[in-house]
């Protein structure tokens, strides 16, 4: 039998959400730091659905409890931080805030906001992210400046699901004898497990997801010198290089970049932009966890 221990003032339970276009993650952490867990489930952007979002951030919350030794039960004791991909949106701000939340209290952002929180230690600074989508942020003082973060098929330059799209482009157009032939076709549909011709019928209405599933193919491709792929890679590090000269020319704040294609986008930058970067302090999780306690100790009124 698992002990509970009990909620006093002094062991408040605080969570940190940090909800994408691929997973959702969160972090609890006691007052006291005698209790820690962690959490992870779907995606979690409600413009790509609400329901989803929704069941996303409850059950990597439940997760985290559970894995610290506490019941799921204990979400109503809960202060959670929840920064989540699409709530730039004014609309989707409004529909997760008016959202009949389990926690005791919820404080909603972006996850931008969480990133360059936990980025930059808790202090300002600007992020880049670059994971299942792309977007920046600069946070100076009182100012705030969000780049990108359009979404596809309006925005997301450089992301994996952009990537994943240019990359089908491609293909779909050297099989219509209008685009030149590319090592894309037979990598790519060797890992859909299709033809060129059902690429298509396949791909159509999927998640941003599964487009970001085919970018490490794309970098492998544009790394055997296959010119279609270069150039996809190119376009898509060239948009990030160019966001990453305007925060550091605009604004005199660190500049760093998270998500999963970090590692391999930030090769293909100019090496005067990429030795400018630096390396992220704590995760975004943590920088969600850092804004539930902040905006709990100023009296946040619960969004609902």
């Amino acid at each position: 039998m698992t002990y509970i221990t009990p909620i006093t003032h002094d062991n408040n339970l605080f969570i940190g959400i940090d909800g994408g276009g691929s997973k959702c993650k969160a972090k609890l952490l006691s007052a006291d730091h005698t209790r820690q867990g962690i959490g992870v489930s779907g995606r979690a952007n409600p413009v790509q659905g609400f329901d989803r979002a929704i069941e996303s951030i409850i059950d990597s919350a439940s997760k985290a409890l559970e894995d610290a030794g506490l019941s799921r039960r204990r979400l109503c004791d809960v202060t959670a931080g929840v920064g989540l991909a699409g709530v730039n949106l004014p609309s989707a701000f409004e529909q997760i805030s008016n959202w009949n939340h389990p926690f005791k209290k919820m404080h909603l952002t972006t996850d931008l906001h969480i990133a360059c929180l936990g980025a930059h230690d808790y202090k300002d600074g600007s992020v880049i992210i670059c994971g299942t989508g792309s977007c920046g942020i600069t946070i100076n003082n009182t100012f705030t400046r969000i780049y990108g973060a359009h979404g596809l098929p309006l925005g997301d330059q450089g992301s994996g699901a952009w990537l994943g799209v240019q990359a089908l482009s491609a293909i779909l157009l050297s099989n219509d004898g209008l685009g030149p032939a590319t090592a894309l076709s037979d990598v790519v549909c060797d890992y859909l497990g299709t033809t060129p011709d059902q690429v298509t019928n396949l791909m159509i209405n999927k998640p941003s997801k599964e487009f970001a599933k085919l970018a490490p193919l794309v970098f492998e491709v544009a790394e055997a010198d296959d010119p279609t792929a270069v150039s996809i890679v190119k376009a898509g590090a060239g948009y990030l290089n160019d966001m990453a000269e305007m925060i550091l020319d605009d604004h005199d704040s660190p500049l760093a970049m998270i998500g999963g294609l970090r590692g391999k986008m930030i090769e293909w930058f100019s090496p005067d932009v990429r030795d400018r970067i630096c390396e992220p302090a704590h995760a975004p999780e943590d920088g969600a966890l850092y804004y539930a306690k902040t905006q709990s100790e100023i009296s946040q009124p619960n969004a609902v």
